[in-house]
Formats: C-alpha cells, structure tokens, sequence
C-alpha cells in the first residue's frame, strides 16, 4: 500500500509550485475554522458594556430610561420573584431582566457583571463595545421594529403575567 505522504510527494511536489501547499492549508485551516465556529454562535468581535457606558454620549436618552422605564430596574423583580423560583426558573427569567444573558460576555450573575444585571440599551440595540469605541451608528443597531421587541414581550409571557406590554413607550 503506498503511502498519502509518498503519493503527495511523488505526484504533486515535483514542481515547485506545489511544495508549499500543505504548509499553507496548516496554517488557513485554524483561522477558517475559528472564524466558521465564531460566526455560528454569533460572536462578531462586539461585547456588552452595560447602559452607563451609553450615557456618555446619549445622556438624555439614558435619563429617559432610567427614570421611566421599568426595566431599566428589572433585576429587583428577579429577586422578588425567586423566592419561590427554581434556580432553573430564575434562569428563565434572566433572558429577559437582564443584558445579554446567555450570550458571549453577557450577564453571568449579580457579582461577575452587576453592570449587566438589568434590562439594558443593549437588550434592543445589541452589545455595545464596537459603537462606543467607533461612536459609528453602523456599528449598533438603530431601527428597532416591534418584531425586536417580540422576543420578549411576546403572546405566552402576556398570557403568564398578566401585562400589557408597552412596545413604543417606557424606552426613551
């Protein structure tokens, strides 16, 4: 049986234009791949920063959500209600009371990001890290529709607690 080394060699590395082909593929396929995996669980490079780093340059915008909005203290409703919650429960409930829970350097809990453990700008406007270093409006998203709002002001969680939640007002 002849070997894929011996084959390779005899066959493709006589020319030289071909002798660095499998150094090359070494080295492209790590990168190929890690950029394959990072795309697939949506990790572009942006991570969250928490709504104080927002206020710098939109602090009307922040004043108008802090003040009026309630889930800009939506972790105090968390608390309230894990008294008689499962861990898994409060889990649950982290996908919507806080900022970016579940996703790459998101909330973790109340001591690891206490600046994540709120409902914030970047639950609607996606993390935050590339527009406040650019301060490029391309850089977050800016249009939001009631669709964004959908994920968690949906039918089922109007249905389990009873509200009616306010789409276009309590944002800012």
């Amino acid at each position: 049986m002849i070997s894929f080394r011996f084959y390779f060699k005899r066959r493709h590395l006589k020319t030289r234009k071909w002798r660095n082909i499998p150094l090359v593929c070494l080295l492209v396929a790590p990168l190929i791949s890690a950029f394959v995996y990072a795309s697939a669980r949506g990790e572009t490079g942006k991570t969250y920063v928490g709504s104080e780093v927002c206020r710098e340059c939109h602090e009307n915008e922040y004043t108008q959500f802090t003040k009026f909005a309630k889930k800009s203290h939506s972790f105090q409703s968390v608390k309230k209600m894990a008294k008689g919650l499962t861990q898994q429960e409060v889990e649950g409930c982290f996908q919507c009371h806080t900022t970016g829970y579940g996703k790459p350097g998101g909330f973790q809990s109340e001591t690891e990001t206490p600046h994540l453990k709120n409902t914030g700008c970047e639950v609607c406007h996606n993390a935050g890290s590339l527009h406040a270093e650019t301060g490029d409006p391309e850089d977050i998203k800016g249009d939001l529709t009631a669709k964004d709002c959908e994920v968690c002001h949906n039918s089922e969680r109007v249905a389990d607690f009873n509200y009616k939640p306010l789409i276009y007002g309590g944002a800012h």
